[in-house]
């Protein structure tokens, strides 16, 4: 389960690159209820989305020449700069090289060695996200790999994540899920799934997903549409798990939505 209490390891942030971050606040504003708060000037058009005043995601305009559309995860690390050593090592590269973000924190971006994006986030003024697992906020994520094996080791090398392992319910796999290290599996954050056993997933090659939590999904995904998104699997239920869909904003920017199972009617 995502908590604020972040430790080495953890998702403690998570931001969104767009063409056009007024178009996004309009999309996300009127699907979560969103509000986007600018950083101020000397950060370059970056801001904040909140969620009754506390920080949910980032977000920032990206010209095609910086990036396609998408959400990007991050993981807490003490020393951002070692954090890109032991990604070089175990096969991974260095997007983006370790910098400072004002007196905020320190980040570094990333990609594994399945070409799947990631970044990293050394606190410094910025803790992290204000609110997760509530509703319009972060909740589940879910990292879509060719070799599940590789991808566990490449991060728990980084990282040191914990694993727990249960079967696909089609018997097309195994499902993996991970948690931060010395911590129980109640702490777990996301899962690992095999890339070709989701063709929604697989035409787009190895990504992480994000999941953000959502009072009735079967409502989200028909703002989602309203709106100008795209629904890319429509809802389905998970038993012990919840109802969940996968969607993208008019942008093409790839995200999932969770009505948690004891919010099920």
């Amino acid at each position: 389960m995502l908590t604020t209490r972040f430790v080495t390891g953890s998702p403690n942030w998570i931001d969104l690159g767009t063409p056009d971050i007024e178009k996004a606040r309009t999309f996300y504003g009127g699907l979560f209820g969103w509000t986007f708060r600018s950083a101020g000037p000397e950060a370059g058009g970056y801001g904040m989305f909140q969620q009754d005043g506390k920080t949910v995601a980032g977000g920032m305009t990206v010209t095609p020449e910086q990036g396609a559309p998408g959400w990007c995860v991050y993981f807490q690390s003490p020393d951002a700069d070692a954090t890109a050593k032991s990604v070089e090592q175990a096969g991974g590269a260095v997007v983006f090289e370790p910098m400072d973000v004002f007196e905020m924190g320190r980040m570094a971006v990333f990609s594994d060695p399945s070409g799947a994006g990631f970044a990293t986030w050394q606190p410094g003024r910025n803790k992290g996200l204000d609110l997760v697992n509530d509703p319009g906020s972060l909740c589940w994520m879910e990292l879509y790999t060719p070799d599940t094996g590789a991808g566990v080791s490449f991060y728990t090398s980084v990282f040191g994540w914990e694993t727990n392992t249960m079967p696909l319910p089609d018997g097309s796999g195994s499902y993996i899920m991970v948690n931060p290290a010395g911590t129980s599996p109640d702490a777990m954050f996301g899962g690992v799934a095999p890339l070709a056993a989701d063709p929604v997933e697989a035409a787009d090659g190895p990504r992480w997903l994000p999941y953000f939590e959502v009072v009735d999904c079967d409502a989200s995904v028909a703002m989602a549409n309203a709106l100008g998104g795209k629904v890319r699997m429509a809802p389905v239920d998970m038993e012990g798990v919840g109802r969940f869909a996968k969607l993208a904003d008019p942008a093409g920017a790839r995200f999932a939505v969770m009505q948690g199972e004891q919010q099920q009617s």
